[in-house]
């Protein structure tokens, strides 16, 4: 059966749509942090003013290919030593405790975490983090969601 011009002129945005989404969804993947490692010994320690002398390594920071923002860094905190005050924020984070004892807080409830253990605080919960050991705390921070990468 043929077809005619009004039909084919119909049957081309249909025909076109799977090229045009191939081509949003691999633009949105160059824009998405490609696949990196990280020595250890290779990311710089910075000391951050009022940061009571907390050391933090900055992982990275960028896009996943699924859209959500990521954020990951190391802190050292030294005894009794917390990187700042109680606060919230939209974002979810996660602590994995490398060394150390720490307190992590939330709304109001607080926890002791060794060696080995995660916490994890949902979207605007308040929560604090300190260290309660004689020795230094070191810990990763996993910040997923809006304006962890900001």
């Amino acid at each position: 059966m043929p077809v005619t011009r009004r039909e084919l002129c119909s049957m081309l945005p249909a025909a076109l749509l799977p090229a045009i989404l191939s081509s949003g969804a691999s633009a949105e993947q160059d824009s998405s942090m490609p696949s990196q490692m990280f020595p250890f010994d290779k990311l710089p320690v910075q000391t951050p003013n009022g940061a009571n002398g907390a050391q933090i390594r900055h992982v990275l920071k960028g896009k996943l290919a699924t859209g959500e923002a990521l954020e990951v860094h190391e802190t050292t905190l030294p005894p009794g030593g917390a990187p700042h005050p109680a606060h919230h924020h939209v974002h979810t984070e996660m602590w994995l405790i490398r060394e150390g004892t720490v307190e992590l807080t939330v709304n109001g409830t607080s926890f002791s975490l060794g060696p080995g253990s995660v916490g994890f605080v949902h979207s605007n919960d308040e929560h604090g983090i300190k260290n309660v050991s004689a020795a230094p705390a070191s810990y990763f921070v996993v910040a997923i969601g809006p304006g962890a990468d900001a």
